[in-house]
């Protein structure tokens, strides 16, 4: 599952170099991710560093991108060229 911001976003800036995967970058109103490049931090962290750092609690789980953690893993392996 990819990750989604909020209309609820401050734009307070401390989410985007969180992101190991580049998937965080500025909107027009709010921060938008990249649903082709977010990996919920999947072989990264054990856990979304955006959704660590974010004062507001406004990433959520995008519905309309739903995948596994082994879906994640493979898009893990596919940005980083790990295999």
């Amino acid at each position: 599952m990819a990750l989604m911001i909020t209309d609820e976003c401050i734009n307070c800036d401390v989410c985007e170099p969180e992101c190991p995967n580049e998937a965080i970058s500025p909107g027009d109103e709010v921060y938008e991710i990249d649903p082709s490049k977010c990996t919920e931090c999947v072989g990264h962290y054990d856990e979304p560093q955006c959704m660590e750092v974010c004062p507001v609690d406004c990433i959520l789980v995008d519905p309309e991108h739903t995948e596994t953690k082994e879906e994640l893993m493979v898009k893990y392996e596919h940005l980083t060229g790990v295999a």
